[in-house]
């Protein structure tokens, strides 16, 4: 689905970037731009910058950047023509039926099939559980402890006790067999024919951020196995990247999102007051699920159960938020298994001092790894500060390992020395933890000709996109084939023309580009740093030599391909008749 370049613009145009984001981040007015701590990673100091004169947005420590479009995408995991969808909405603008091919109507068609067809299944189980034919399930989840008004919200349900009753309920409804199958709801078989396999469960549907349902889990009403049953995979279901309850604990705005291990934790901690809970798909925790959490949050408390597999998953869970730059923590459950016990046992308060007191993520593997020696036996205590010693290599950050390194010795009594020395020892056998190198002379190495090149295009662009009335007195010496990088050019052949017809919007060049690391390098573009200078004649110098560093870099691109490519003779004729003049050009940037 795809709506005309004209709608696009005039739905951007008409949802002012700033007013966008600040209703997701904290921004503060300083100089030309809005600046606030950057949503898409962790960090301490503002990087993440918010243009309402080029309606962008760019992070300098992090390099996401993009326009409004952009923001949605990333931020609400939302698809493109969701983002359209959303912001025309907030603008009050009719969006037309779309003109789309053949193809895409067909899978955009398949998909709204598959979540209308979830939809109905999720009305047919909710209703099983409130008719006499749900009186196992509804007895199970008053035993739990579960509110009425907390099943209504997660929409509850029940399957009864024939895999037949679905598949019929949805037949009766339009649905065709191969739908049915295909959303995963039912299988086919030569003996029994259609039959769901969800039956005799209470049912948790599954929903995305947008609140709409992409499957089912469901729990065994007795002791048959599985116990939990959950939905395939389909085009609208994908376990690795969807957490149970994130429609909801995604707009809790807690400063952490709580991770738990299964469906009940999660609406009992809801149901408690604690909304930023969520849980991981009948599947371990994954690189995936950790992304989508960055998205909302830099901070993410592990409620998994107090058990050994639960200190397994712990610990799993640890390394792949550390990969992702998340803060991890874990809750203390001890002698409770999991948060549901807990919440029943102690009550909300008391299960708020433990998300408080959180453990550090590493001091948590250092105490389970302490477990797993005999501290009273000298040789095993020297195996567990080798082990220490060990992890504390996984630091990349000099500042990072040497505090817990300090911390650490001071936890378990070790002379802070003798840890050093045992880190560097290890290190060095290893590899691991290397310094940083920098040159002996103290300066910093050069960057490549092609780094340099690029460089230059760069802050061409910014400047111009700073300055657009400088383009008239550039465009004779300069044109969008100077720019030798394939993206770099797509930008500068659009942007020119948009300066040419004097109606530059930045923002707009982003929706060229579908892919999201494009987007990302295309709004980098424009949020280059320019030199600062203090007089005019030094800017009109460092102005004048970025000219000439693109057009040098231009004609000596085309100069080596002569004879391989049929336009470089003419480029390179023109753009040594062009440097020769620019040489010798003053241009005012008065």
């Amino acid at each position: 689905m795809r709506y005309s370049e004209e709608l696009i613009e005039e739905v951007r145009e008409r949802n002012d970037i700033v007013d966008v984001v600040a209703g997701y981040v904290s921004l503060k007015k300083r100089g030309s731009n809005h600046w606030g701590l950057c949503p898409f990673h962790s960090e301490k100091t503002p990087s993440f910058s918010v243009s309402g004169a080029k309606q962008m947005y760019y992070c300098f420590g992090c390099g996401a950047g993009g326009n409004v479009y952009t923001f949605l995408m990333n931020y609400e995991n939302m698809s493109f023509q969701e983002a359209v969808k959303f912001l025309a909405d907030r603008a009050g603008i009719q969006l037309p039926e779309p003109d789309e091919s053949e193809e895409a109507k067909k899978r955009e068609g398949k998909r709204a099939r598959l979540l209308e067809v979830n939809k109905e299944a999720a009305k047919f189980f909710y209703y099983q559980l409130r008719s006499p034919r749900g009186a196992v399930g509804l007895r199970y989840l008053k035993k739990r402890e579960l509110s009425d008004e907390t099943m209504h919200r997660f929409g509850l349900g029940y399957a009864g006790a024939s895999g037949a009753d679905l598949v019929a309920y949805l037949r009766q409804k339009g649905f065709e067999d191969e739908l049915i199958k295909e959303a995963g709801l039912a299988s086919h078989s030569e003996q029994h024919g259609l039959l769901s396999q969800f039956w005799n469960r209470v049912m948790f549907p599954i929903q995305d951020i947008n609140h709409r349902v992409i499957g089912f889990g469901g729990r065994v009403m007795g002791d048959a196995t599985p116990k939990y049953l959950n939905s395939p995979e389909t085009p609208v279901f994908d376990k690795r990247r969807n957490l149970y309850g994130l429609n909801f604990a995604r707009t809790a705005r807690c400063g952490n999102i709580i991770l738990c291990e299964g469906y009940m934790d999660v609406i009992a901690m809801h149901q408690a007051g604690f909304t930023q809970a969520v849980a991981s798909l009948g599947t371990a925790f994954t690189p995936e699920q950790a992304n989508l959490l960055h998205r909302y949050t830099e901070n993410v408390l592990l409620a998994y159960d107090s058990d050994g597999a639960g200190v397994k998953a712990a610990l799993r869970g640890i390394g792949i938020l550390r990969e992702a730059g998340l803060n991890g923590r874990v809750i203390n459950m001890q002698p409770y298994k999991d948060p549901d016990e807990f919440i029943k046992a102690q009550g909300r308060d008391a299960f708020q001092e433990r998300i408080d007191k959180a453990e550090n993520s590493f001091f948590f593997e250092i105490r389970i790894l302490e477990g797993q020696f005999d501290m009273s036996d000298p040789e095993a205590k020297t195996r567990f500060h080798h082990e220490i010693a060990k992890k504390l290599c996984d630091f990349s950050e000099d500042v990072e390992r040497d505090n817990y390194l300090q911390a650490v010795a001071d936890k378990y009594l070790i002379g802070v020395e003798n840890l050093r020395r045992l880190v560097n020892s290890y290190a060095a056998r290893t590899g691991l933890a290397k310094p940083v190198e920098r040159p002996k002379s103290g300066v910093h190495q050069k960057n490549s000709p092609q780094e340099n090149a690029k460089k230059a295009q760069r802050l061409l662009i910014t400047w111009l996109s700073d300055e657009p009335g400088l383009y008239d007195r550039v465009k004779r010496y300069i044109s969008p084939e100077d720019f030798t990088d394939e993206l770099y050019q797509k930008v500068a052949v659009r942007l020119f023309q948009s300066l040419e017809e004097g109606v530059f919007q930045p923002a707009g060049l982003i929706s060229m580009f579908e892919d999201e690391d494009e987007q990302r390098e295309a709004a980098a573009l424009f949020h280059t740093n320019l030199p600062e200078l203090n007089t005019g004649q030094e800017r009109e110098k460092a102005f004048h030599d970025i000219l000439l560093a693109v057009k040098k870099n231009s004609y000596e691109y085309y100069t080596g391909r002569l004879g391989t490519d049929v336009n470089a003779l003419k480029q390179a004729v023109e753009g040594k008749k062009a440097l020769e003049e620019l040489a010798k050009a003053h241009i005012s940037l008065d």
